[in-house]
C-alpha cells in the first residue's frame, strides 16, 4: 500500500465528515453564496477541528470570490485547499540526523497519546531501512509502558535498555546512549515520562535527561518529538502546551489519525506550536507511520468532495 493509500485509509473518518458536510452545501441547485451559506461552511470546517483561524480564512476567501453569486463547488474546494496548504507547508520538515555516530531522539507526550506505539513505529521505519536501533525505556514510572516498549522492540528488531520501575529516567537515557555509542547503533530513541505533572518538575526531569545525553554526545538529542493524539482534537493542544514548553520540542508526531474524525487538528497544531509535523500515525500496525506531506495529506482529505463536485 502506497503513501497516498495509507493516508486515504487513515483520514477516512475526517474526510467523511468534511466531504459529507461540504457536499451537502452544494446540493441545492442555484443556491447563492450568502451569510447563511457562509455560516454553514464555517460550521462544516470547524467540525473537523481545523481551528477557527483556518475556517475563518476560508469563509472570508469564499465570500470575497463568490458573494451573491451561485455556489461554485470548485471555487469552494480550491479555497479550502489553498488556505490549508498555506498553513501546512511550513509544517513540513524531515527528521534531523547526526553527522557521525548515533542519532538520538527524545520522545515526549501525555499518557495515552500513543507515545509508546509511535516510538515502536519510528523504530520500525529505521530497522526497515537496515539501521541498528536501541530504545531507552525512560517512562520508568509506568511498568506497563516499559513492558509494552519491550514487546514492540522484539517485534521491530530493536534492542531495549530498561531500568527498575521508579528509577531515575536520566540513568536509563544515559545507558541507552552509551549502548548506542559502544554498540555502533545508528539510532537511539529515548522514551520519557508521560504523566501530567507541574511544569517545573517536568522541565527539571527533561533538563536532566538532556544534560546526561549531552555529556556523551554534545549535540544530542538531535530531535525532541512531541506525540499528540489526533482523537483528542482541540484538547490535544491544551494537553501538549506544557510539554512543548518544557521539552524544547523540535517536531510533532500526530498519532491515531486513523481513529479520528478530527484530523483537521493538524492545522492549529502547526499554527499554534510553530513546529513541523514530522510524522502521522495512520493505522495500528508497526508500519503505519508516514512522513507528513501536506499536498498528499490534503489530496486524501478532499478527494471525496472533489469527486462529487466534479
Amino acid at each position: 500500500m502506497g503513501l497516498l493509500d495509507r493516508l486515504r485509509s487513515g483520514l477516512a473518518k475526517t474526510a467523511r465528515v468534511l466531504n459529507t458536510d461540504v457536499r451537502d452545501l452544494f446540493k441545492r441547485e442555484g443556491r447563492h453564496v450568502d451569510e447563511t451559506f457562509l455560516e454553514e461552511l464555517r460550521a462544516a470546517l470547524v467540525r473537523t477541528d481545523m481551528g477557527p483561524s483556518a475556517a475563518e480564512a476560508i469563509v472570508v476567501d469564499v465570500g470575497e470570490r463568490l458573494r451573491a453569486r451561485v455556489v461554485d463547488p470548485e471555487v469552494v474546494l480550491d479555497s479550502i485547499r489553498r488556505q490549508l496548504l498555506e498553513r501546512l507547508r511550513p509544517a513540513e520538515a524531515g527528521l534531523a540526523a547526526a553527522e557521525t555516530g548515533p542519532t538520538v531522539i527524545l520522545v515526549t507526550g501525555v499518557n495515552g497519546s500513543g507515545k509508546t506505539t509511535s516510538i515502536a513505529k519510528l523504530a520500525r521505519r529505521f530497522t526497515r531501512d537496515g539501521k541498528k536501533v536501541v530504545l531507552g525505556a525512560g517512562d520508568t514510572f509506568r511498568a506497563a509502558a516499559v513492558e509494552q516498549l519491550g514487546m514492540w522492540a522484539g517485534r521491530v528488531g530493536a534492542e531495549i535498555i530498561r531500568g527498575e520501575t521508579g528509577c531515575d529516567p536520566a540513568s536509563v537515557a544515559h545507558r541507552a546512549v552509551a549502548r548506542a555509542l559502544e554498540g555502533g547503533f545508528d539510532v537511539c530513541i529515548v522514551d520519557t515520562a508521560g504523566r501530567l505533572q507541574t511544569q517545573s518538575n517536568l522541565m527539571q526531569e527533561l533538563g536532566k535527561i538532556r544534560r546526561v545525553i549531552a555529556k556523551l554526545i554534545p549535540e544530542a538529542p538531535h530531535e525532541t518529538l512531541l506525540v499528540l493524539d489526533a482523537t483528542a482534537g482541540q484538547n490535544a493542544l491544551s494537553q501538549a502546551k506544557g510539554f512543548t514548553e518544557a521539552a524544547g520540542c523540535t517536531g510533532i508526531v500526530l498519532a491515531k489519525l486513523d481513529g479520528s474524525a478530527r484530523g483537521g487538528v493538524i492545522v492549529p497544531v502547526a499554527e499554534q506550536f510553530g513546529l513541523p509535523v514530522k510524522f502521522v500515525g495512520v493505522g495500528e500496525t508497526a508500519d503505519d507511520l508516514e512522513p507528513f506531506v501536506p499536498e498528499q495529506f490534503l489530496q486524501a482529505l478532499l478527494e471525496g468532495a472533489l469527486a462529487e463536485a466534479g
